[in-house]
């Protein structure tokens, strides 16, 4: 089996690719890191593995990766913070996440950080990765669920490039059952449901339905 390629962004000491490696299906071809010591370890566990110091001026290259992973800095959007938001200047770092999605294509990303992301700027961000055609699909999960002694809400967001996954299921039985309950969904008139809207109200109406989300995943498809 090809191992998918990695390309982990606010590496951190490497968690995203220790999980992931772990697993056998993947791969890690690139880290950036910009604090001395979590670079110490990145080096000693990854040896052969590039790590760009900031992420700000990192050149990418369209196809260089299948999965980006980031844990953008959370200092704005903490509850324990002043909670200025995405725009902050450390979690409007998110933005550089958004770049690298858009000059490598990569099939999917994975995004992590706090449980205030929910009501600090989720609607912003997945309005940026939806103008990419990027569908998403998010929860938030404690630390207790994975059997830590403490809770820790982060909120997980699984993005999978829409065009691309469109291309290899085709006409398949799964993407017309994935196709009718979306209709049924809008039919109903479901507030959890995905309706079909055109790019000016893309952005506005994700960030009405996210920043009122509550603690619970959702999912947001990119069909327009």
């Amino acid at each position: 089996m090809k191992k998918l390629r990695v390309l982990d962004l606010f590496s951190g000491l490497g968690g995203f690719s220790a999980g992931l490696e772990r697993t056998g299906g993947f791969i890690t071809v690139g880290f950036c890191e910009i604090e001395e010591f979590p670079r110490k370890i990145l080096e000693k566990h990854w040896p052969k593995v590039p790590c760009h110091h900031d992420v700000r001026d990192r050149q990418y290259l369209r196809g260089e990766a299948d999965v980006i992973t980031a844990g953008f800095p959370c200092q704005d959007l903490s509850f324990a913070g002043r909670r200025a938001g995405i725009t902050g200047e450390r979690s409007g770092l998110y933005r550089e996440v958004v770049r690298a999605l858009r000059l490598v294509r990569p099939k999917y990303a994975i995004v992590e950080n706090v449980a205030g992301l929910l009501t600090g700027g989720m609607g912003r961000v997945l309005g940026d990765v939806a103008t990419l055609r990027y569908d998403a699909e998010w929860d938030c999960i404690s630390a207790s669920d994975c059997g830590a002694p403490h809770g820790r809400d982060r909120v997980w967001i699984t993005l999978t490039d829409a065009d691309s996954r469109k291309q290899s299921v085709g006409n398949a039985a799964g993407y017309g059952r994935r196709v009718g309950r979306k209709a049924q969904a809008q039919k109903a008139g479901n507030a959890d449901g995905v309706r079909k809207l055109q790019p000016p109200r893309l952005l506005g109406d994700i960030r009405r339905r996210v920043d009122n989300a509550a603690r619970g995943g959702a999912r947001w498809d990119c069909d327009w």
